[in-house]
């Protein structure tokens, strides 16, 4: 097996995951493909059970009943049959749904819902809200109740629709989003996105979204975590409701062209690799990643101060760059250069090619740029 074949697309990249919900699987799909992953959910799911709005609406769908009941996440539809056995009609709750066309997005809510001992007319092969809505149009639903549980972000578009063809929609909100219990994690992945520490970041809620802003904003440090959404961090956001904070904000965003976590991750596949600088360097072909470099496509981890140097010495291939300024790149830097040169000299060996950086006597260092490379960025 070649080296190129052993890492993935996003190996040497740092992608922090923000989803509180589905966690785990997108961290697993992006380590599946090289990447390493700093997990801080941005908030938490509360459950309604002692929420009046949730309460109120349950009463209204037993006493009127709707004609279609839209059930969206496994999740949330248990939760919303538990509630209702808590106020004591979870049987009054069933009694209804058995009447009625009961849809299921996809087959995790397929399986809460026959757990609570229903069947549902119909469930889309594609998981997609998209499809339930064509469905709804093309059946006709002018003049026809329908009641989605909601699950904790917006729908675009897919209520107006229904309400613009003559629908009248109810919302079972089922649970709330509230700030993380331990912040801990979240200021670290914010400490971490304002000093470069990560290469992206995903989204896969809009109130995840709001709520990293919210956060940095607390801390007085909404700016600095701006400026490396816009200049270095890559916001992956899964679709355009989720990014619509940050673009809020006038921040650019990646998304895929199918609003789940496997094209969110694709997009990911194409976009960063498609930023990391490829010269020919002693020789050497190098790929300068978030946190490791690819030297002849042989992965090579290099320690946050070594990279920080070769990302200086990289915005200008084959120019000297001083010490003074190698020193100000180092994270934490003090005033000893001789740090540059024992961060240097890890790099050296990390790298496994100490000539690909060259050490010009008294005035600093320069990647040492194969001849050929050499005229082209010299003219740039």
């Amino acid at each position: 097996m070649h080296d190129d074949e052993q890492h993935g697309p996003l190996a040497g990249f740092t992608v922090g995951v923000t989803a509180a919900r589905r966690a785990e699987e997108l961290a697993t799909l992006l380590r599946r493909r090289g990447a390493g992953v700093v997990h801080a959910p941005a908030l938490r799911i509360v459950p309604l059970a002692d929420d009046s709005e949730l309460l109120a609406a349950t009463q209204e769908l037993i006493t009127s009943v709707p004609d279609v009941v839209i059930a969206t996440t496994a999740i949330g539809f248990r939760g919303w049959i538990e509630a209702a056995d808590g106020w004591g009609i979870g049987d009054r709750l069933l009694d209804r749904l058995r009447g009625v066309e009961l849809l299921a997005r996809g087959p995790k809510v397929k399986g809460a819902v026959r757990a609570a001992g229903l069947t549902e007319a119909w469930s889309p092969a594609s998981e997609s809200m998209a499809e339930v809505l064509e469905r709804l149009l093309a059946e006709g639903v002018e003049g026809r109740r329908i009641a989605l549980q909601l699950h904790g972000e917006p729908l675009p578009g897919f209520v107006e629709s229904l309400r613009a063809a003559g629908a009248e929609v109810i919302g079972v909100p089922v649970y709330r989003w509230m700030p993380p219990e331990d912040i801990t994690p979240l200021d670290r992945l914010l400490d971490l996105t304002t000093t470069r520490g990560l290469d992206a970041l995903t989204f896969t809620s809009a109130p995840a979204a709001a709520s990293l802003l919210r956060r940095a904003e607390e801390r007085g440090m909404l700016p600095e975590l701006l400026g490396a959404l816009r200049e270095n961090v890559v916001s992956a956001c899964v679709g355009p409701v989720t990014a619509l904070p940050l673009q809020a904000h006038g921040l650019d965003t990646v998304q895929p062209e199918r609003f789940r976590l496997g094209p969110l991750v694709q997009a990911l596949c194409r976009e960063l690799p498609s930023r990391a600088r490829t010269l020919p360097i002693a020789g050497h072909r190098v790929e300068i990643r978030g946190h490791a470099v690819l030297v002849d496509d042989e992965l090579r981890p290099v320690p946050p101060a070594g990279m920080a140097l070769l990302h200086t010495l990289a915005r200008r291939p084959g120019w000297v760059v001083a010490r003074a300024e190698l020193l100000r790149a180092l994270p934490g830097s003090g005033t000893d250069e001789h740090a540059v040169e024992t961060a240097m000299a890890r790099l050296r060996t990390a790298l496994g090619a100490p000539r690909i950086v060259q050490t010009v006597v008294k005035r600093g260092y320069r990647l040492a740029l194969d001849p050929a490379a050499d005229a082209k960025y010299a003219d740039s």
